[in-house]
């Protein structure tokens, strides 16, 4: 009995202090997790034992195959950004210089198309100016270089005087028409009065029906007066020159935009617009002086106004 009870004793104090392990929830996860990984694996297989019996790639390899395309292709597009970067910022200098340079071009191209630009707008001029001078082959070309600033006195400047063959009185013209004459000569520069001045007057004949008057400027336009009350004058009648001191008979000086007639008058009048267009007029021809007797097979009226029968 003493035996028995030695031997018990070490055994019962062994149970005192002994652990029993405990399953815990934790060890449930990693179960779960082992028989997931298992459970997959056995999927994969299955899926790539049924791709190559049928002789097709599996999903996965295609899904592999397409998430290596998307990860080469975003490397290969940093790796060229990288490159371009680099390459730009060695470049830099030389795109700025290249810069430059196509600026400096574009300026001169700029400046170069203007001229061009120029010159085209004044071929059209250049062609009336040389139709003008060739009905008058003595004529002399001018530049108009100056207006009157304050525009009290229709009057223009020319770049050409005495030492180019102007005198008073002269005749200037255009394709279009006259223009004026020439009242004051330098050297070098010539004054007009024009045809629209409140001083001048200029023999004037309506072409259709030879009616005569004597057309003045109202500072704009030209008023033809002292025709008489028997003329059929009507709106649209072009009237252009007698034969007088600056100019040849038969050159345009407008048409006419109204008639007037006042009561108890002995005379008509007419309103006249200007055949030239005096706002963008640049160049004109300064006609040669009449030399010898004026025709006289037809009555002649001169620049002051005076008339004269035949003789």
């Amino acid at each position: 009995g003493i035996a028995d009870a030695a031997r018990a004793g070490p055994a019962a104090r062994r149970s005192v202090h002994e652990v029993v392990s405990i399953f815990t929830y934790r060890d449930e996860r990693k179960l779960f997790a082992v028989i997931g990984v298992v459970i997959v694996t056995a999927l994969i297989a299955l899926i790539q034992l049924d791709a190559a019996k049928s002789g097709k790639p599996s999903i996965l390899a295609v899904a592999v195959g397409s998430s290596a395309l998307y990860v080469q292709s975003a490397v290969t597009a940093a790796s060229s950004a990288l490159r371009d970067a680099g390459s730009g910022l060695s470049d830099a200098p030389r795109l700025a210089g290249e810069n430059a340079a196509l600026r400096a071009r574009n300026r001169e191209l700029a400046a170069e198309n203007a001229q061009l630009s120029e010159a085209l707008a004044e071929v059209p001029d250049a062609r009336a100016i040389a139709r003008a001078q060739a009905l008058e082959p003595g004529g002399v070309v001018a530049s108009i270089i100056g207006y009157d600033p304050e525009n009290v006195f229709r009057q223009i400047t020319l770049d050409r005087g005495a030492n180019g063959g102007i005198a008073p009185d002269q005749g200037v013209v255009t394709e279009d028409g006259i223009v004026g004459r020439v009242i004051a000569v330098t050297p070098l520069e010539s004054t007009v009065l024009l045809v629209t001045d409140g001083a001048s007057k200029v023999p004037a004949v309506v072409q259709r029906g030879r009616w005569w008057g004597i057309a003045t400027g109202t500072n704009g336009r030209i008023r033809l007066q002292y025709v008489s009350q028997d003329a059929k004058l009507r709106v649209g009648d072009t009237v252009v020159t007698g034969e007088g001191r600056s100019f040849h008979a038969g050159l345009a000086i407008g048409k006419i935009t109204r008639v007037d007639h006042p009561e108890g008058a002995l005379y008509q009048t007419a309103v006249v617009e200007p055949a030239v267009p005096f706002g963008r007029l640049s160049h004109v021809v300064v006609l040669p002086q009449p030399h010898g007797p004026a025709p006289q097979t037809a009555p002649r009226l001169d620049d002051s106004g005076a008339s004269a029968g035949p003789p």
